[in-house]
């Protein structure tokens, strides 16, 4: 699937493909249930992380909090892929990212009948670095 740019003012090929690095990013974290490299994705300047059942979770600490207790042990019967679909450049330094999240088992085998996920990513460039400012994740019900 081809990504939707917009927005973008000339050749934002290098940053599509860093934003899309770091979705890749956390679909590893999440799937080898890695706290600490998840949240290396994060901004430190005050982030917001809405969760797939709707808990807001603002500041790093409180993310941190969070991840590193729940996301150990989280992924014993399923995980998911993550998949960039669009992405709005807001600013040269700001951009919107839509991602098609799609559960699998442990081996990566598809698992029809659960919920999908449409997570959507604030993401701010930090010191020529793409960074995860705020976050929903949103399950498809339906």
């Amino acid at each position: 699937m081809s990504i939707e740019v917009f927005g973008a003012d000339g050749d934002r090929q290098a940053d599509v493909e860093a934003i899309t690095a770091l979705v890749a990013k956390v679909q590893h974290a999440q799937q080898n249930e890695l706290p600490g490299a998840f949240m290396e994705l994060f901004s430190r300047r005050d982030p917001v992380w809405t969760t797939g059942h709707g808990m807001r979770l603002s500041g790093w600490d409180t993310i941190s909090e969070f991840t590193h207790k729940v996301l150990p042990g989280a992924m014993k019967e399923g995980t998911a892929t993550y998949e960039v679909v669009r992405v709005l450049f807001v600013r040269p330094d700001v951009a919107a990212v839509n991602v098609h999240q799609r559960p699998v088992g442990p081996g990566g085998e598809p698992r029809p009948g659960l919920p999908e996920g449409r997570p959507f990513y604030i993401l701010a460039k930090e010191g020529g670095e793409w960074k995860i400012a705020a976050a929903q994740n949103t399950q498809v019900v339906g």
